[in-house]
């Protein structure tokens, strides 16, 4: 396993040497998306680690909606269907479960109101422009049908992790990440790790691998029902 991390790092280095200012800007705009959604997930499992259960904090989703959005400029700017395609659904399953929470109604209708609105503005961006139009992702994409066809099947299995979420949360009226999230995630992430391997991509590479630790631990807290940090505190007292 290390020589294979070890491996990328040198493709990922070699690649890093070739990238172009118009490359670093895209690629921040990537990083900042992964870091925003990083920064949901750690603040997720921290909390769960403490508490020894599986929590779905009120952060989380606020978080989510901001780097979906981040995620789908990186997506159009990449032009990549697979890194994209998926967040169109994901974002507005972000704000129901902020509705279901009581949240939704509590944030500003300054920022409240236009942002339902944000997904229609990227795909009209999608429809319409001239240098990001999707016939134009499509049609002059470097990537192999194969590969592309694999890392849209990644994305959505990444969107049904949402979609189970929702129906589950509508069903018990609570919003909840319930087991079958994480092992839905876990499988996305293994895909969505070969993709990314495939296609040299760095931020998919880091985001996924950090996942890959984070939803196995949620999975071993829930049938646990210890957490690390649970733990620690339990001796404590």
């Amino acid at each position: 396993m290390s020589v294979a991390f070890f491996n990328l790092y040198l493709l990922l280095s070699n690649h890093a040497m070739h990238l172009t200012s118009t490359d670093i800007i895209i690629f921040s705009v990537g990083f900042l998306a992964q870091m925003l959604f990083f920064t949901r997930s750690f603040i997720q499992w921290f909390r769960s680690e403490k508490a020894g259960k599986v929590l779905s904090p009120v952060l989380f989703w606020q978080i989510s909606l901001i780097a979906s959005i981040t995620m789908i400029t990186y997506g159009i700017l990449r032009e990549d269907p697979a890194i994209f395609l998926g967040q169109f659904i994901t974002f507005y399953i972000y704000i129901r479960n902020l509705q279901i929470q009581g949240e939704w109604i509590k944030i500003p209708k300054y920022f409240r109101y236009p942002v339902p609105f944000l997904p229609v503005v990227c795909l009209g961006v999608l429809l319409f422009s001239k240098d990001h139009s999707l016939n134009k992702i499509i049609g002059s994409s470097s990537i192999a049908t194969w590969l592309m066809i694999f890392g849209v099947v990644a994305q959505l299995t990444f969107t049904f992790r949402f979609v189970y979420q929702i129906i589950i949360a509508e069903r018990n009226k609570m919003s909840i990440l319930p087991v079958g999230f994480w092992i839905i995630s876990l499988v996305g992430a293994v895909m969505t790790l070969f993709y990314a391997i495939m296609r040299l991509d760095p931020v998919l590479c880091f985001s996924n691998t950090m996942g890959i630790f984070m939803y196995t631990r949620n999975i071993v807290v829930h049938y646990t029902g210890k957490g690390i940090f649970s733990g620690r505190q339990n001796k404590m007292k």
